[in-house]
């Protein structure tokens, strides 16, 4: 099954596509985390996109097609994947279906409200990448795995937080309709905090009750 997760940054699609990959075998393909190690590698790639992701742009789309396809084109995919963080535009889904059939499309539903105070208490640890919220960390600022001390991302502050939204919305939310279009999207609310039950409806939208 090859799965799309779309929602806004903070909604929870890392966390469920890490549970389903597990699940169903299949790999977890996230654009975000290969260009976060193109830049800490300093690769051209990172070097370019170093400076739009630290201010809450979009990485230029030939740059990201380029990643997925050739990422897709790996054996582990043979039997089905879950883009996370791919596709943002219409363009990108385009390209995508040139090259890609894509199953279902699960859309993650939150509030603006709610994802601006779970990305701005996120903390990630930069020697074990561990990522935690201030919520859970009872005052400590060190990494509960490893005691490192723990950093705030540049693109998880507040007002970085808030540009991130706006341009998903701008930006990203017309994929919905392009998907809707197509009949493939499934919309998942998940305002609550129980990730559980956040990931039953995740499963069942895909007819994999249990």
């Amino acid at each position: 099954m090859n799965i799309i997760f779309l929602g806004p940054p903070g909604a929870g699609k890392g966390t469920h596509a890490q549970r389903l990959m597990q699940e169903l075998s299949i790999p977890q393909i996230s654009t975000g985390e290969i260009l976060r190690a193109a830049i800490r590698e300093g690769t051209p790639t990172g070097l370019k996109a170093k400076a739009c992701i630290e201010k809450g742009e979009l990485v230029p789309d030939a740059v990201v097609i380029d990643i997925v396809k050739e990422r897709l084109q790996q054996a582990d995919c043979a039997n089905g994947y879950i883009l996370d963080g791919f596709p943002r535009t219409v363009a990108q889904a385009e390209a995508l279906g040139t090259f890609a059939k894509i199953d279902a499309v699960v859309n993650f539903i939150l509030s603006d409200d709610a994802i601006i105070r779970r990305l701005s208490g996120r903390r990630v640890c930069p020697k074990c990448g561990n990522t935690t919220h201030i919520s859970a960390l009872n005052g400590s600022t060190v990494c509960p795995v490893c005691g490192e001390e723990l950093v705030q991302r540049k693109d998880d502050l507040p007002e970085t937080v808030e540009n991130r939204l706006k341009v998903y919305a701008e930006q990203t939310a017309p994929l919905i309709s392009y998907y809707q279009a197509r009949g493939l999207v499934r919309d998942i609310v998940c305002d609550g905090h129980i990730v559980d039950e956040n990931h039953a409806l995740v499963r069942q939208s895909l007819g994999l009750e249990d």
